[in-house]
């Protein structure tokens, strides 16, 4: 049987990541929007692996696997390929898939927080529960609103990008990577 370290390293790489492309979009705020497209896609296609690698986890060592997290992560990796494909037609895109993204993952990590929190403990689960609840809001008022997404994408998404990043490098330190 193999050992682990315990550190999820692909949660930690995935987490900064995120922190870094968050701070990139709050530091230039004349940004050109087609380098997000191009960022967010590969970030969508590195988390969407991320997800279905979870799912392959999770099923190999319980017997079943959370089917949201593979949905989610098959998502991801369509929107990031789409993106990366298409990116002057991406800011267009963007509106629709960036919000949906934020919402399949919010909902890809509400849907195993029992999880979370028998492994990883109670600190890790409410942070987790808050921080994608507050993506499940951001991405339904991104969605009813592609103006909204459009303008205030750099600010309010930068800065959930971070706390998703965040969330990730503590899951990465928290006991997720450790098997009994």
């Amino acid at each position: 049987m193999r050992s682990r370290s315990g550190f999820g390293w692909l949660q930690f790489l995935i987490g900064i990541l995120l922190i870094v492309l968050g701070i990139w979009a709050f530091t230039d705020p004349d940004l050109a929007l087609t380098g997000m497209v191009v960022a967010c896609g590969l970030a969508a296609i590195i988390m969407g692996i991320a997800d279905i690698l979870l799912f392959v986890q999770v099923e190999r060592y319980t017997g079943f696997g959370p089917s949201l997290a593979l949905v989610s992560g098959i998502l991801s990796v369509m929107s990031g390929i789409m993106l990366l494909a298409y990116p002057g037609a991406g800011v267009i895109i963007l509106t629709i898939l960036f919000p949906i993204w934020f919402i399949a993952h919010c909902i890809s990590r509400l849907s195993h927080l029992s999880s979370i929190r028998l492994i990883a403990g109670n600190a890790t689960f409410y942070f987790a529960l808050v921080i994608n609840i507050i993506g499940l809001i951001l991405g339904f008022m991104m969605l009813l609103s592609p103006i909204f997404t459009l303008n205030t994408i750099r600010y309010f998404a930068s800065a959930y990008l971070i706390l998703l990043g965040i969330d990730s490098v503590v899951m990465a330190a928290s006991r997720i990577g450790m098997r009994r």
